[in-house]
Order: structure tokens, then sequence, then C-alpha cells
């Protein structure tokens, strides 16, 4: 403005010495000259202050906006940090939720004493945290310290925690192999009793082992029964008649002892019958008769309880072809003696014959020739002739004992 003002001085000054020269006139045209001209000048000075008070307005609106969105911003960026250290802090939450019931035991247990150790720590780690970038994080030494030495001690108490748990663990380790000792023991000794038995020309050893474990495994069934098993295999492995039959009457008792403590056994029952047939050997005829009773009601019983094993449908096969060959003396012996006799046929026989074939083709050589057999008594010949075939083809390895009973003595199986 001052520079415009000055400016318009100098032109007034020639405009009076041309209004000198010029007269009256000039004079007069020079003053309405610079009246106009001030006044234009007036509005352009107005004109100015206007533009310059818009721009200061317009200036300030951009300036509260900008303010007002970088405020909007700032919050925003404090949500996401908050909903982040959130995130973090359930997730660690989840992870020591597991570990918590332990963790609360265990400082039960000895709270007193992880607090002496923590509050020994406490000071160490303050000493050790208390430095320039505790400062330059705008914390004070002092509290740098004090956060760090709470991390140690908490941290030690974990390390203790977790040794404790270890060690706790170990310790119900130890205590479960303690209390499956005895079961263990048992199973390894009832499958080397299976596998003895499995082998034919091992089945005498068998019966060793077992009477040295008797003592400590008598009340167990399966133990038992695998006893009587052993000593029919040791009377099929003896020579002496009176040794075989101190086996099959300990056997006998043995099996008695396996019914009794389950009843519900097939096994049990079915080399009980099996040891009847072989005492009746040894026994009075009136003893036989009885214990032919005594192998058909028990051999029923094993097939009931264990229907698909071919072992019983032989031995109730056995049983079925013997009393068929019974004489009539013999059904009135057992008559008079029991007040019923046995009661079965060659067919009856060969039902079971083909049953035990059925569950298990060529179980044994056995099987097939007292098939051949029955075939024969009943007119087929050619199907005896194809068993018989089938049969001499055979090894006389079978998987279980072909003469469980004796075929000599016909009232073995009464």
């Amino acid at each position: 403005m001052h520079g415009r003002v000055f400016g318009m001085s100098q032109s007034d000054s020639r405009g009076l010495v041309l209004g000198a020269l010029a007269g009256a006139a000039g004079l007069t045209l020079a003053v309405v000259w610079y009246q106009s001209r001030r006044a234009g000048a007036g509005r352009m000075v107005a004109q100015e202050l206007y533009l310059n008070s818009n721009d200061h307005h317009v200036g300030a609106s951009v300036s509260v906006a900008w303010a007002g969105q970088r405020e909007v911003l700032d919050r925003l960026g404090a949500l996401i940090q908050c909903v982040s250290e959130l995130k973090e802090e359930v997730r660690a939450l989840k992870a020591a939720l597991p570990l918590l019931q332990d963790h609360v035991r265990d400082e039960l247990q000895g709270g007193s004493r992880r607090a002496a150790e923590s509050r020994r720590a406490t000071p160490t780690r303050k000493r050790r945290t208390a430095g320039p970038s505790a400062r330059q994080d705008g914390q004070s030494s002092e509290d740098a310290g004090s956060e760090g030495g709470y991390m140690t001690a908490m941290t030690d108490s974990e390390e203790e925690d977790k040794k404790g748990r270890e060690a706790k663990e170990e310790e119900e380790e130890e205590e479960e192999d303690e209390n499956q000792e005895e079961p263990d023991e048992l199973s390894i000794l009832l499958e080397s009793a299976d596998a003895l038995h499995a082998k034919e020309t091992e089945r005498g050893v068998g019966l060793a082992p077992l009477l040295e474990r008797r003592g400590q495994f008598e009340q167990d069934y399966a133990f038992m029964w695998r006893l009587a098993r052993a000593y029919s295999d040791a009377h099929d492995m003896a020579q002496d008649r009176e040794e075989k039959k101190s086996m099959a009457e300990s056997g006998k008792k043995a099996g008695e002892e396996a019914i009794a403590l389950n009843p519900d056994c097939a096994d049990s029952h079915q080399w009980f019958a099996i040891l009847c047939g072989q005492l009746s050997e040894y026994d009075s005829i009136q003893n036989k008769i009885k214990n032919g009773y005594l192998f058909k009601d028990h051999l029923d019983r094993a097939i009931e309880l264990k229907p698909e094993d071919p072992l019983s449908y032989y031995l109730l096969g056995r049983w079925c072809y013997a009393v068929a060959q019974c004489t009539w003396i013999e059904r009135k012996i057992a008559a008079t003696l029991f007040g019923e006799p046995p009661n079965a046929t060659v067919q009856d026989a060969l039902k079971n014959f083909l049953k035990a074939e059925e569950i298990c083709p060529k179980y044994s050589k056995a099987n097939l020739v007292f098939l051949a057999k029955c075939y024969k008594e009943l007119g087929q010949k050619q199907q005896a002739r194809e068993v018989c075939n089938t049969a001499s083809c055979m090894d006389n390895t079978t998987k279980e004992v072909g003469q469980c009973i004796s075929s000599s003595d016909k009232t073995t199986l009464l």
C-alpha cells in the first residue's frame, strides 16, 4: 500500500506542474483524474482484502477437516493395536488353561518355597535389566528392573513346575508298571503255554513251567484250563500206565477248578471233557460210564459257548461213534447203573465229523479217518474211498490232539 501511495504522489506532482502550465482548466482536470485514480485504487485494495479473507476462511476449513481425519486415523490405529494385544492375551490364556490345574496344585504344595526363591531372584533381574534400553523406552531403571525381576521369578517357577510334573508323571508310570507287572507276566506265561501246545513234539514240556507258577495264578481260570490241557499233553507223552493215570486225575481236578472259576469258559469245559475220557481208561466199569456222561455233558456246554470250534465236534463225533458200537450188554449195564443208557447212532457221529470238516477243511487226519469209517458203515463206499484218499495225502501232524480219547476201549466214551 505504501508503494502505491508513493507512486500516486509523484503522478500528482506531474499533474500539478501541467495544471499550472495549462491553467485553471488543466487544474480541474487533474483533480478529477486524481479522485478517479484514488477510487480505483481503493477498490483494488478492497478486492485484495476480500480475496485474502476468503483464502483465510478456506484454509481454516481445510485445516479443520484435516485435523479431524488425523484424529480418526489415530483412534483407529489405537483400536487396532488394542485388538492385536487382546488376541495375544487370549492366545496366551488358551495355552495356559490346560496347565492351570497342575499349576494350582503345585502352587498349593510348594508355594512358600517358590515364593522365597522368586524374591531372591527379583533383585538380580533388577540389576541386569536396569540400563539404557529401559530409559529409552521411557521407563525408569527401577520400573524396568521390577518388571524383569517378576518375569525371572515366573520363569523359574514354571521351570520348577515342569520338573515337578515330569517327576510326578514318572512316578505314575512306575506305579502303572508295578500294577501291570502281574497281568503282563501272566500273559507271557499263557502265550508260552499256547506255543508249546501248538508244537506236538514239545507238548510234554509245557506242564513244568505252569506248575512252578500255580501258587501265583491258580485263581485265574485262563491259567487253570491251560494247566488242565498241559496235564492232558503230559498224559499223552507219558509211557508208564500209572504216570498216565496220575496225569489224567490231576488234569481233571484242574479242569474242575477252572470251571468253578468261570462256568462260561468253553475251553474249560472242553478240556475237562477230554480228561474225563482219558481217565476212564484206568477206572472201573462204573466210573468209565460215569465219565462218559460227564464227557457228553461238558462237550455240549463247550459247543454252546463256542460253536465254531472244530475240536468239540470231532470229540462229540468220537463219543457218538463209540456209543453206536456198544453191545446190548454194555447198554444194559449203563441202564442199570444210571437209569438211562446213552443213545447215539453212526449217523449222529457222521454229522459231527462233517461239521468239524465244514468249520475247518482238512482239520485233522483223525477226523477224516473216522469220517471214512462212518461212510463205510452206512454203505457209502465211494465217499469212504474219497475221504481215505484225502487222509492219506495228509501228514500225521494235526492242529489238535487226534488221540485225545483212546479208541481201543469203546466203553471209554460211555
